[in-house]
């Protein structure tokens, strides 16, 4: 079964871009809105009636396990997913072949069968998931226990090591983590990329000042990812702005340096990388009141980033436990300031 994605829809789904565009007159002096993706979810995904104990069970009896994707209309990311990842033979070949694979809409009203046999709508089905970003991968295991969990997109070669991951049933044997770093071994060489906004050494990040939100930069050296961070994003006015009203330091994720963490316990960049499952550098993680809120742990671009800088900048979380809505919310308000949104910029 294949579904269009019009490009006008906003990365927020159809239901909500309709309730963005509800006034004609309304919208017609709102700012430009760009950037939204166009793709197609594949006819091979299954046909389900989205019982998970059962497609779980369906998946195991044909020696394979299950792919959840949770997605949305217009969202970018998903149709990086799409069109760039599932647009490579071995990719959907290799998935096709281990996984059977669902898809399901965040904002959807379809009946679906969580794993713990309750009935509800998929849009609470993925709030109870917890599914900020989009995509969302969640590979299930056979008795419907989250392998492991991609939240936002991968590029293709770490997407598809995820997959081999999962097939290869590593997960009770070495953590996704040190299964990339044996593809990929950390470079030995290079350097990390400063930025003055970044706290010095030694880090005490218990004694920074309360009522400020802190950001945790974990980078290692030779980092495509990091490269393109800091030349595409950390230099835009808007979001030096925002991270203006953060603490930020920065961490090589495979160092020993020293630091107090949050909570006052004394660690290492490394362990404490290890203890918060940074499995993708680069890697942001935010803390506000000593409790991590959010972390940005995927490709993601300069509007996504603004947003979720703003989203715990602002303390719009405390009130607002849905990202996405704080988002479709922030490109509303900045359309109609007039301020042209383009949200893959």
């Amino acid at each position: 079964m294949k579904r269009a994605h019009a490009a006008f829809m906003t990365v927020l789904g159809l239901g909500a871009f309709l309730g963005l565009m509800s006034s004609g007159m309304a919208a017609e002096k709102k700012a430009e809105f760009r950037g939204a993706g166009q793709f197609e979810v594949p006819g091979w995904f299954k046909h389900s009636f989205l019982d998970m104990p059962e497609d779980a069970a369906e998946a195991s009896r044909g020696g394979k396990r299950l792919l959840l994707y949770f997605g949305q209309d217009g969202c970018p990311y998903c149709a990086a997913l799409f069109n760039t990842n599932f647009s490579q033979p071995h990719i959907v070949d290799y998935t096709r072949k281990h996984f059977d694979a669902i898809e399901l809409n965040i904002w959807g009203d379809r009946e679906v069968t969580d794993f713990s046999g309750h009935k509800l709508p998929e849009k609470e089905f993925a709030a109870n998931l917890k599914v900020l970003f989009t995509p969302t991968i969640l590979l299930i295991g056979e008795n419907g226990e989250t392998v492991l969990r991609i939240n936002g997109y991968y590029p293709p070669h770490q997407f598809l090591a995820a997959l081999q991951y999962v097939v290869e049933k590593q997960e009770g044997k070495i953590t996704f983590r040190e299964y990339l770093a044996r593809l990929a071994p950390p470079a030995a060489k290079g350097r990390l990329h400063p930025e003055p906004f970044f706290a010095k050494p030694p880090h005490d990040l218990s004694k920074f000042a309360p009522g400020k939100p802190l950001a945790v930069f974990f980078e290692q050296k030779d980092c495509a990812g990091c490269d393109r961070m800091h030349s595409e994003m950390l230099g835009d006015p808007e979001t030096l702005k925002l991270i203006g009203r953060f603490h930020t330091i920065q961490l090589d994720r495979w160092s020993d340096t020293p630091v107090v963490t949050p909570a006052g316990r004394r660690t290492t960049a490394r362990q404490w990388a290890n203890e918060l499952n940074i499995d993708y550098v680069p890697n942001v993680v935010m803390f506000d009141a000593r409790k991590e809120v959010i972390r940005i742990e995927a490709f993601m671009k300069g509007f996504h980033v603004q947003s979720v800088l703003d989203y715990v900048a602002s303390g719009a979380y405390k009130n607002q436990p849905s990202l996405q809505r704080f988002i479709r919310e922030r490109a509303d308000s900045m359309r109609e300031r007039g301020v042209v949104v383009d949200i893959w910029r």
